[in-house]
């Protein structure tokens, strides 16, 4: 027996985000927003798109959207890449979803609570050790919650949770050990089998229910994130080294900021190959025209 994987956009949607799947995402959302409690009882899952999606990175971020009985609205985000000002979407999607309610004419008061959830396949906070943060507005010198704090931010780290199956014990742990393991498995855990909803994400995620086309398909979607995630790693690594070495040359203050944008260059460079403009431009920080000047330059000297 094999799973498809969930950080896939094919997977994460055919399991979470289908017309078949609200009790799977209920179980899941009650897991990593509640602690396992059953707070949600019932949702509805409604179309997930804010934004128009960077071409080039369509297959590396994927959302699914629902709106709890009490009006909350979530966002559930599956990212695979450590692209340039993550952070900084996460922020504007859930910002904007929670402006985004009201029509023409109606009031604050009809506005609802939103919850941004994002697991990452990579370290969002390094110097963090805990695998799951949470972020709403509180008073800087003492901690007061902010009277309406309508926008929380959570995130689940994947690499920081390190648990083996034998030591999973909560089902947050069993749903956190799924998204980042289950294409590893060959057989359901004993352990993560006797939660239906669970049990329904393995049927989900098992190749033998899909076609061939669609295994194909997955597979190449699976390999274009591999691509991106090593191309990125690469290019990050490289340019660094550039980048020093660029300011190492220059004054001290001149210096690190040429020695910034050589590395940003360096980066891009190694990216022209793989990704469009937009996406080197959003993953690398230059400006679109900076990128387009950097390619053309390229294309002249081949």
């Amino acid at each position: 027996m094999r799973f498809i994987n969930p950080k896939t956009d094919y997977a994460f949607k055919k399991i979470f985000g289908s017309a078949e799947s609200k009790d799977i995402l209920i179980s899941f959302l009650n897991a990593l927003i509640y602690n396992g409690n059953s707070t949600i009882e019932d949702l509805e899952i409604i179309n997930p798109n804010l934004l128009p999606k960077v071409e080039g990175l369509k297959d590396t971020y994927l959302d699914v959207k629902a709106q709890l009985k009490n009006g909350t609205l979530v966002i559930i985000e599956m990212q695979v890449l450590n692209v340039q000002s993550f952070g900084k979407r996460v922020l504007f999607n859930a910002a904007k979803t929670y402006g985004f309610q009201l029509q023409k004419g109606e009031g604050y008061r009809m506005l609802k609570p939103v919850i941004a959830l994002t697991l990452t396949d990579f370290e969002m906070f390094p110097g963090r050790h805990q695998f799951t943060s949470r972020f709403v507005y509180r008073e800087v010198s003492d901690g007061y919650v902010y009277p309406e704090n309508d926008i929380e931010l959570i995130f689940v780290e994947l690499p920081k949770f390190t648990k083996e199956i034998e030591e999973l014990e909560t089902i947050t742990d069993k749903w956190i050990y799924f998204i980042k393991s289950a294409r590893s498995l060959d057989e359901v855990p004993t352990n993560m089998d006797n939660i239906p909803e669970l049990h329904r994400a393995f049927e989900i995620a098992n190749q033998a229910n899909l076609t061939l086309e669609e295994l194909e398909d997955l597979e190449r979607r699976e390999m274009f994130i591999y691509d991106q995630q090593g191309a990125v790693a690469l290019g990050r690594q490289e340019g660094r080294q550039e980048g020093r070495q660029e300011g190492r040359q220059e004054g001290r203050q001149e210096g690190r900021q040429e020695g910034k944008k050589e590395e940003q260059r360096a980066i891009a460079k190694k990216l022209l190959t793989l990704l469009d403009d937009e996406a080197i431009a959003v993953t690398t920080g230059l400006s679109l025209e900076a990128v387009r000047e950097l390619r053309e330059k390229e294309s002249e000297n081949l």
